[in-house]
């Protein structure tokens, strides 16, 4: 089925209006409707980041200092290869252990960032995981204290949404957490597009598309009525590409964005609680020994 088998509205009566300048374009944020509603999350500001990582960073540097004396004053007789070795070690605990697991498990907060209000997610809007915690700090690592921040500001200065070096690497961006707070639910699967979801593979979805497609349907009851039409015929388009099959014939563009929006999420949670089974099972079967 070719995109225009997607239902489309039937143009009125009379005169056409001129139909608003519809734009897509990666990174998120820069999808922008004819009324220049922007439909992504807002990244944080340059000083609200350089917040967060000041404190973060001192943060850190206490823990390894408050380390490296203990450790000086328990193991005054180690020869210098060991404690050579024992200072590595606490340096890699404390500057890339220490952030990666805090930022894991906290899904891109950290102490420096819930006090500058602003929180690292993936390009697609979604949580961080375990590669792009790890990444972000192994890079930190050589851009935040061996070269004293000075890549990450020249950086974050050059990028429209503030990344860094590691986020670069990582496919993540920090955004403004109290504004990303303000969440609104994806509406429920269309009971006629149900069973077809269920069996349709769902490919990876284009970070940018899948998060501008995910607003839109947030804001979609207060866009302009042809802005609306537009965008969500652009973006079930951009959708059908990575869908098979496609959806049945005469399908509404919204409600086939809600369709692979609520599937994906459903296979994503199911993935996570799968994880999570997997992971309790295996710590009892250690206790048990």
């Amino acid at each position: 089925m070719a995109p225009d088998d997607l239902a489309r509205p039937a143009p009125p009566a009379g005169p056409v209006p001129t139909a608003p300048a519809v734009r897509l374009a990666d990174p998120v944020g820069d999808v922008v409707t004819g009324e220049a509603v922007v439909l992504g999350l807002r990244a944080a500001s340059f000083a609200s980041r350089l917040l967060g990582a000041v404190i973060d960073a001192l943060l850190h540097l206490l823990v390894l200092g408050a380390l490296l004396y203990t450790s000086q004053a328990l193991l005054s007789s180690t020869d210098e290869a060991a404690t050579a070795a024992i200072v590595l070690a606490e340096t890699v605990l404390c500057l890339i252990g220490i952030p990666t697991a805090v930022e894991t498990a906290t899904r891109g907060r950290s102490v420096g960032k819930l006090v500058a209000g602003v929180r690292a997610v993936r390009d697609d809007g979604g949580p961080v995981r375990f590669r792009h915690s790890l990444v972000r700090a192994l890079t930190g690592f050589f851009e935040l204290y061996a070269l004293a921040g000075s890549s990450a500001i020249i950086c974050a200065l050059l990028s429209a949404r503030g990344k860094r070096v590691g986020d670069l690497l990582a496919g993540t961006y920090v955004v403004r957490e109290r504004s990303a707070a303000r969440h609104v639910p994806l509406p429920p699967m269309p009971p006629e597009l149900a069973g077809w979801a269920r069996s349709a593979d769902i490919g990876r979805l284009p970070d940018g598309t899948a998060l501008a497609a995910r607003q839109f349907l947030a804001r979609s009851t207060s866009l302009h009525a042809g802005s609306r039409r537009a965008l969500g015929a652009s973006l079930a388009d951009a959708l059908l590409t990575r869908v098979s099959p496609p959806p049945p014939t005469g399908t509404d563009p919204e409600r086939f964005l809600t369709a692979v929006l609520v599937e994906r999420r459903d296979r994503e949670l199911e993935r996570l609680q799968r994880r999570a089974r997997r992971t309790a099972e295996l710590e009892r079967s250690i206790g048990r020994r």
